[in-house]
Formats: structure tokens, C-alpha cells, sequence
């Protein structure tokens, strides 16, 4: 496919460039200059990038996640980071894995407009991959099938939400403690055990009107995910 830039719906999009590895930030970089978007910077690390959006305030940025110094999930940090900055600023994460620990909170940002999720290994189509790009730099949302497979099968674990105090607490409930042995146990006063199984129903949605023992409940929950 022969595309000239200027004349390219994805000339206007101002992009910056976040990759690690030289030869494939410099590979990418090309393919998006020659799918019309303009690549105002292309950096090797998550605190360039976030340094490199604030100078040149673009539209897009395409990140790799796991990026220098810790090699873990940089990358989406900082786009998550640069979301609630820039609440219109389109991003695009490109991984091999599926990093859950910031993933929901990157797709949830911005009320889940203007972003993407894709891995890097199931890119085989170039003109479809700048395509997908352009969606999201106009406001579009694009994840692989699964990153969204993986996600919803986390969020189906209702014990995710809870903190790790949170869950020991739950743990105690389900041993057939009262708060008062709970908070003897735990070195912890009884308000405080208090707060935290109003938490743990309120985050497993337990209704306070059904009629039901949240209690019961809640450790149900509990065993289904041991």
C-alpha cells in the first residue's frame, strides 16, 4: 500500500513513541510515518515519555509496558499517569503479556475513550494495526479479545477488590469469629474490625436489605475462591 502523509487522514495526529528496544522503537516508528501519523519523539523509557508528552503535547502515544529501569510495568504506569493528566490524550499499550495490575485502570480512564490494548505478537497486519491507532486517536477503544479474555476472568474473583488486611479479616469471619475475638486476634480495636468487614460487603456488593446474612455471605464468597 502506497500512502502519501500529507494527504493521510492520520497526518494531524501528533504522536509520541515509547519503546525500549532501538530496533524496534526506530521499525515502529517508521511504520507510523508511513501510515501518516507524526512521530514528534520516539524515547526508551517511561520517564522520557512522560517528559516528552508534557513538551510536546500530543494526541496519541503508542507505549511499549515494560520499560526501563524495572523492566515490569512502567510503561503503563506512566500512561496511566498521563490519562488523568491529559484526560483527552488517546493512548495505545503494546505488550507481549497481559500486565493486570494497571490494565482495568488504563481501560477504565478517560470513561474508556481514546484507548487501546494490544499485544505485541498478535500484530500481523500493518495497514490493520495503523488502522486500529487511527480508532483510538479518534476516540475509539481497541483491546485484543485477550487482554479482555483475561481481565474479565480476574473480575469474576470478587476477593480482587479486597485488601490484604481485608481478607484476613474475611478469613477470621469464616473461622466463626466475632468481631470482638477478630480484633483480639489481629491486635486491632473493634471499631477498626468494624470498618473493615463494612468494606469487605460493601466491595463484595453485598446489599444491606436482602433480607440475607451478609456475613454468610461473605464467606461463601470466600470459600468459592480458596
Amino acid at each position: 500500500m502506497s500512502v502519501t502523509p500529507g494527504d493521510h487522514p492520520n497526518g494531524a495526529v501528533r504522536t509520541v513513541l515509547a519503546e525500549d528496544g532501538v530496533l524496534l522503537r526506530e521499525g515502529l516508528s517508521g511504520l507510523l510515518e508511513r501510515f501518516g501519523f507524526t512521530v514528534v519523539e520516539a524515547v526508551g523509557d517511561a520517564a522520557a515519555l512522560e517528559e516528552a508528552v508534557r513538551r510536546h503535547d500530543p494526541a496519541l502515544v503508542v507505549t511499549d509496558i515494560r520499560m526501563p529501569p524495572g523492566f515490569s510495568d512502567e510503561g503503563l504506569r506512566a500512561a496511566v499517569r498521563l490519562r488523568r493528566e491529559r484526560p483527552g490524550l488517546a493512548v495505545v499499550a503494546l505488550s507481549q503479556y497481559v500486565e493486570q495490575s494497571y490494565a482495568a485502570d488504563l481501560l477504565d480512564s478517560g470513561g474508556g475513550a481514546g484507548v487501546g490494548y494490544l499485544l505485541k505478537e498478535r500484530v500481523a497486519d500493518v495497514e490493520e494495526f495503523a488502522a486500529q491507532l487511527g480508532r483510538v486517536a479518534a476516540g475509539g477503544t481497541v483491546v485484543d479479545p485477550e487482554v479482555v479474555r483475561q481481565l474479565l476472568r480476574r473480575r469474576r474473583d470478587p476477593l480482587e477488590r479486597l485488601s490484604a488486611r481485608e481478607r484476613e479479616v474475611l478469613a477470621e469471619i469464616a473461622e466463626g469469629h466475632s468481631n470482638t475475638a477478630i480484633a483480639l486476634r489481629m491486635h486491632l480495636s473493634e471499631a477498626a474490625v468494624g470498618k473493615h468487614i463494612g468494606n469487605i460487603l460493601a466491595k463484595l456488593d453485598l446489599p444491606p436489605d436482602d433480607g440475607l446474612n451478609r456475613r454468610v455471605m461473605a464467606v461463601l464468597a470466600y470459600l468459592r475462591s480458596a
